[in-house]
C-alpha cells in the first residue's frame, strides 16, 4: 500500500499509527507544528523580523568612563528627600544645563518619592556640570549625591 490506507472509515497516512485502543495518533517521527517566534528556521538575526537593536556608537578610546544613553546623558541623583517635588529638582538642576528629562518615581504604597531621580541632559557637559556643582549639595535638609546613571567599567574619580 503506498501511503493512504482506510481504517474504520478513515483515511490513514504513513505518519499515523493505530494506538492500543483502535483510535489514531500521529507518529513521533512526523515533524510538529510548534507556536510562537523563534521556531522558524528561515528566520535570521538580520532580517526585518528581530534581533536588531539600536545601539550608541563606542567612543574612540574605549576606556572606561561614563556612558550615554540612547537619548542623552543620564544623571542618578540619590538622598531625595521623600517629599520632595519635580519642581524642587528642576529648580535645584536647571542652572546646570536644559534638562531634558526628569524621572521622579513614587512609592505605590505610601506615595512618597523613593529617594532617588533621573535626570536627563543633551551634553555631557552639561551632565558633568550638575554632577560637580550638585552632589554634595543640600535639598529639603537632605545631602544629594549625583552621579552618571551609566558607565562603561568603573569611573575613576
Amino acid at each position: 500500500l503506498g501511503g493512504v490506507r482506510q481504517t474504520h472509515g478513515h483515511e490513514m497516512t504513513d505518519s499515523m499509527m493505530m494506538d492500543s485502543e483502535g483510535g489514531v495518533s500521529q507518529s513521533t517521527d512526523a515533524p510538529r507544528n510548534r507556536r510562537g517566534r523563534g521556531h522558524d528556521k528561515e528566520m535570521e538575526m538580520d532580517d526585518d523580523r528581530g534581533g536588531r537593536f539600536e545601539s550608541i556608537p563606542e567612543n574612540d578610546s574605549g576606556a572606561p568612563g561614563p556612558a550615554k544613553s540612547v537619548e542623552g546623558w543620564i544623571v542618578l541623583v540619590t538622598g531625595v528627600h521623600e517629599e520632595a517635588q519635580e519642581d524642587d529638582l528642576h529648580e535645584h538642576f536647571a542652572d546646570y544645563g536644559e534638562i531634558r528629562n526628569m524621572h521622579l518615581n513614587l512609592d505605590r504604597r505610601t506615595g512618597f518619592v523613593k529617594g532617588y531621580a533621573l535626570i536627563e541632559y543633551e551634553t555631557k557637559k552639561e551632565a558633568q556640570a550638575a554632577i560637580d556643582g550638585a552632589n554634595g549639595s543640600s535639598m529639603l535638609d537632605q545631602t544629594l549625591e549625583v552621579s552618571f546613571a551609566f558607565s562603561k567599567g568603573p569611573i575613576n574619580k
